[in-house]
């Protein structure tokens, strides 16, 4: 069973979307993220399956939720470096999480 100690090591940070891209090479439908995370963390990339609600042009300087050490992973391609997250009415409908204000880019989420 998961502990306390295993959801704080969990780093999950709000960060400003500053680049969005269809991504066709995605084997379901999904979007190329460029996320500024601040000075600490930086700019870090994301491939989400979004589409359902999102376009790039909706998502620039939108602040995003995301998990930003669980390490990077391959996805046509593309370098995933953060997990975007959000709410899963259904299999394929994502609905983004977000701050109710903004914040500073890199703002933990405890």
């Amino acid at each position: 069973m998961p502990t306390p100690e295993d959801f704080f090591a969990i780093d999950i940070r709000v960060g400003t979307v500053v680049r969005a891209d269809v991504f066709p090479e995605a084997r379901k439908p999904s979007l190329k993220l460029e996320i500024d995370f601040g000075p600490e963390l930086g700019i870090r990339q994301s491939s989400a399956q979004i589409t359902v609600h999102y376009t790039p042009e909706l998502l620039l300087g939108r602040q995003v939720i995301a998990v930003v050490n669980i390490g990077e992973r391959r996805i046509a391609g593309f370098m995933s470096q953060v997990l975007v997250l959000g709410a899963m009415p259904s299999a394929t409908e994502v609905v983004l999480l977000g701050a109710g204000h903004a914040v500073a880019n890199g703002t933990r989420i405890g």
